[in-house]
């Protein structure tokens, strides 16, 4: 299983945890990918290095494969994060732009509708990544989070983003530099250990959480994912669930037709949630109390037209 680790040398939270990962032993130079991004080799583990912006270099895993003859098993993206509340975090999430009509200009990459698989390593890297933020000393300085699906670049194969937020002063922490890089160390069996979160319909919990509703940092959802053994998909937080309000439509509405690109959302995180995860229970998970009754109901009758099976908390224990 070949995994490749995508970072930019324009954002400090990017290239320091990839210093720190290269840092460790056993790397060997690589090939460069065309123009001129250079890699490094250890065992199953390929990372890159690139001069632009994380969100906009796409298909980077098409890329690799056709110049090293090399299969991409899933990739992993190293990233600033920011925020309004300028909070210190380390977080964790899935990729994507689902809500977005044709024509629409994605404004951080990606392409309208598009839904990357999500890297099955999402949940139980998130639970290994609150555990070593802990044991070095980060929290409660730093807030340890999933985020909902969000921007770009467009890639083929499983993917996550792992970041640093949320100002200057956070993004060049090397403590937490550090601990990104033994997240990706320990989480790869690069030490010799076994990796995290490979993905097994075979053994183990077979429940995938679908998560539908929710600010952006999936509060109702995170607390589900915080339990060992439950994986996560796609995370669509309310701004990727466009709705039209009914009563505020200026046509005449067609009679219990809900407007806007909520199913294309819900489907296309559905189809490659279940694509990344073959053999798995996909459960729908609803952040109930985000919703207005009459978007819960349009909802949950989309997910059952679906055949989209809806969990509750207790059904993921």
């Amino acid at each position: 299983m070949v995994t490749l680790i995508v970072a930019t040398t324009s954002d400090p939270a990017s290239i320091n945890p990839a210093a720190a990962l290269l840092a460790m032993p056993g790397w060997i130079a690589g090939p460069i990918l065309p123009p001129d991004i250079k890699s490094f080799s250890n065992k199953q583990t390929r990372v890159i290095q690139h001069d632009r912006s994380i969100v906009k270099e796409d298909d980077l895993d098409l890329r690799w494969e056709e110049a090293t003859g090399e299969v991409i098993d899933e990739v992993i993206f190293l990233s600033r994060h920011t925020a309004v509340s300028n909070r210190p975090a380390l977080t964790v999430h899935p990729i994507g732009v689902l809500h977005l009509k044709d024509g629409e200009s994605p404004p951080q990459g990606g392409k309208p509708g598009w839904a990357a698989l999500p890297n099955p390593r999402i949940g139980p890297w998130f639970r290994l990544l609150k555990k070593m933020a802990e044991a070095h000393g980060l929290v409660p300085e730093f807030e340890i989070t999933l985020e909902a699906t969000h921007h770009g670049p467009i890639t083929n194969k499983p993917t996550m983003f792992l970041e640093i937020g949320s100002t200057e002063e956070y993004w060049k922490r090397d403590d937490a530099a550090q601990v990104m890089a033994l997240l990706m160390w320990e989480g790869l069996g690069l030490g010799g250990g076994e990796a995290v979160g490979n993905w097994n319909s075979e053994t183990g919990k077979r429940k995938v959480l679908l998560g539908i509703g929710g600010g952006h940092y999936a509060p109702r959802h995170m607390d589900i994912v915080l339990k060992d053994d439950i994986w996560v998909g796609h995370l669509l937080s309310g701004y990727s669930l466009p709705m039209e309000d009914p009563t505020q439509t200026k046509t005449t509405p067609v009679e219990n037709y809900i407007g806007g690109n909520w199913r294309q959302s819900i489907k296309a995180a559905f189809e490659a949630t279940k694509a990344a995860f073959p053999g798995g229970e996909i459960l729908a998970h609803l952040d109930h109390k985000s919703f207005k009754g009459w978007q819960k109901k349009a909802i949950t009758e989309f997910l059952a037209e679906e055949s989209i099976n809806v969990g509750k908390p207790n059904d993921f224990t």
